[in-house]
């Protein structure tokens, strides 16, 4: 089952996009759950992550400022708060998770995770 990005669309320079990423008929709630970006021309790369139960968090140095990652497992959701946008941030913006059987367990290789979103775009103008 795949996962649903959305929360995408056209910002300036300065603003702020809140992501969901969510899982129709399925939960997320044994899962960790990463966000990666893929910029024009770039290879994906991990933003942030999140672990079952939200007990760790991992972000790239690029966004650990500026980006919050989030959870509702009653919502059955994971959030990517984006503030302070800039137009390198443009890019397709994709969720993916993993099953965890340990709340520590949060990867940031693309490769490890299983279950992939569509991508969601976010375009950042200066």
């Amino acid at each position: 089952v795949q996962l649903q990005a959305s929360g995408g669309g056209l910002v300036q320079a300065g603003g702020s996009l809140s992501l969901s990423c969510s899982r129709p008929g399925r939960t997320l709630s044994n899962h960790c759950v990463g966000w990666f970006r893929q910029a024009p021309g770039k290879e994906r790369e991990f933003l942030a992550g999140i672990s079952r139960t939200a007990v760790l968090t991992k972000y790239a140095d690029s966004v650990k400022s500026r980006f919050s990652i989030s959870r509702d497992d009653a919502k059955n959701t994971v959030s990517l708060r984006m503030n302070d946008l800039k137009p390198d941030d443009t890019g397709v913006y994709y969720c993916a998770a993993i099953p965890a059987a340990s709340t520590r367990y949060l990867p940031r290789a693309a490769e490890e995770y299983r279950t992939w979103g569509q991508g969601t775009l976010v375009t950042v103008s200066s």
